[in-house]
């Protein structure tokens, strides 16, 4: 019988680790707050000790990655900024130039997003000189299929893997149909009261699956030239990168 060392046993594999689970719960906690928390704000909200909270910060700190202002408040630190570069970084590359005409053309905040797993992340914003601004924060992230930009990722899924990543939870879109024929997928109120948005998909070779939208307080507004306007963006970032 082979004799024990006292060593921790390995994880069984596959298993997540819950320290680091717990300390990039914590990281996203800061990214999505509306306001910078507190360490004791992260503990009870990650439901551990302040000390453990503590020591998870201070990592984040010593990689640049989070910083503490003299309240005591933790924010973002430029070390965030430095790795998100490297994030679909020929995506948001060939969007930007794109993103930005849309923007001053509308009068509206345009972004990308794509998708990630079951939910939506927003890469790239571009809010408008004038008009009417709606803010959509880089790091953003809702469920896969809500809300216009979360439809039009999902159009830009084939259909089967639609339906493997759409979660239990959301619900169903028998509008997605109708948006796939028409290219465009909008929602009013769904999201955020008060906001509707305009989406088209984004289908790239190598790249996630994604989706060039705009966002803006609820009027009356023409969706079929908001979705005009979108899917020519979308054919000239997708053409800048290779993509028939």
């Amino acid at each position: 019988m082979a004799e024990d060392d006292g060593s921790p046993a390995p994880a069984r594999e596959g298993a997540p680790s819950q320290t680091l689970s717990r300390a990039l719960a914590l990281l996203e906690a800061v990214v999505e707050a509306a306001e910078p928390p507190t360490i004791a704000d992260l503990a009870d909200g990650l439901g551990v000790h302040r000390s453990v909270a503590y020591r998870m910060l201070r990592t984040f700190e010593a990689h640049g990655l989070l910083r503490r202002d003299p309240l005591g408040r933790v924010h973002s630190a430029p070390g965030l900024a430095v790795l998100a570069r490297r994030v679909e970084q020929d995506l948001r590359t060939a969007a930007m130039p794109h993103l930005s005409a849309v923007s001053a053309d509308l009068g509206m905040t345009a972004f990308l997003v794509v998708g990630d797993g079951s939910t939506c992340l927003t890469l790239a914003t571009v809010e408008p000189p004038r008009g009417n601004l709606v803010t959509q924060r880089p790091g953003t992230r809702h469920p896969l299929g809500i809300g216009a930009p979360g439809m039009a990722v999902a159009l830009a899924l084939p259909e089967q893997e639609w339906e493997q990543r759409r979660d239990d939870a959301a619900p169903e879109r028998p509008e997605l149909g109708e948006a796939r024929e028409r290219g465009w997928a909008v929602s009013r109120d769904e999201v955020i009261t008060g906001v509707s948005s305009v989406a088209v998909p984004l289908s790239v070779p190598g790249q996630l699956p994604a989706a060039l939208a705009v966002v803006y307080a609820t009027r009356p507004e023409d969706p079929e030239r908001l979705g005009g306007r979108l899917k020519e963006a979308a054919q000239a970032v997708a053409a800048s990168l290779g993509a028939a």
